[in-house]
C-alpha cells in the first residue's frame, strides 16, 4: 500500500474511533449546530458553557450584559465576531487587562447565526429573533474596539 494511503487510512481509523467512543462529535464533521461550533472555535478561551476564563476571557453568560444591551445584542455580538475585541474590560469584578481577540470574520453567515443563537439563546436564555440584516451591517461596517468596548460598559 503507497504510503499516503497508508496515512490516510490511518487518519480515517483515527477520526472513526474518536466519533465511535463519543470523543469528537459527529457534528464536527456535518455543519455543526451553534454548539458544536462554540466548542470548536471559541471553548479554548471561553471555556466549554461560555463561564469563561478569568484573566483571559470573559464569560459569555452574562445575562445583565445581553440584557443591557437588549435589541443591540446580537449587533455588539456580530460586532465582535467580526473585528474581534482587544483592551480592558471587567465583569463582575473581575478585570480582563489586555484582552486579545481576533477576528472570526472567516466564519459563514450562517455559523455567525448559530452561534448568535447559542450564546444568546441556549446559553443566557434570550428571547429574541435571528437578525441576520444585523450581521450584514456588522460585515459591512468596521467597528474599533473602543467602540465596541463602550456599547458594552454602557450596557452592563
Amino acid at each position: 500500500m503507497p504510503k499516503q494511503l497508508q496515512r490516510l487510512t490511518t487518519h480515517l481509523a483515527i477520526v472513526v474511533l474518536s466519533v465511535a467512543s463519543g470523543f469528537i462529535s459527529p457534528q464536527t464533521f456535518a455543519n455543526p449546530d451553534g454548539e458544536a461550533l462554540f466548542n470548536q472555535r471559541c471553548a479554548a478561551c471561553h471555556q466549554p458553557g461560555g463561564v469563561g476564563t478569568p484573566g483571559l476571557a470573559p464569560p459569555l453568560v452574562n445575562a445583565r450584559l445581553w440584557s443591557g444591551l437588549g435589541d443591540q445584542a446580537q449587533a455588539y455580538f456580530f460586532g465582535v465576531l467580526n473585528n474581534g475585541m482587544s483592551g480592558t474590560i471587567e465583569v463582575n469584578g473581575v478585570g480582563y487587562y489586555g484582552l486579545v481577540m481576533s477576528a472570526q470574520a472567516d466564519l459563514s453567515d450562517t455559523q455567525m447565526l448559530d452561534l448568535a443563537d447559542y450564546v444568546l439563546k441556549d446559553l443566557n436564555k434570550l428571547d429574541f429573533k435571528s437578525a441576520p440584516e444585523m450581521l450584514k451591517t456588522a460585515r459591512s461596517q468596521s467597528s474599533a474596539h473602543s467602540a465596541l468596548r463602550e456599547i458594552r460598559k454602557n450596557a452592563s
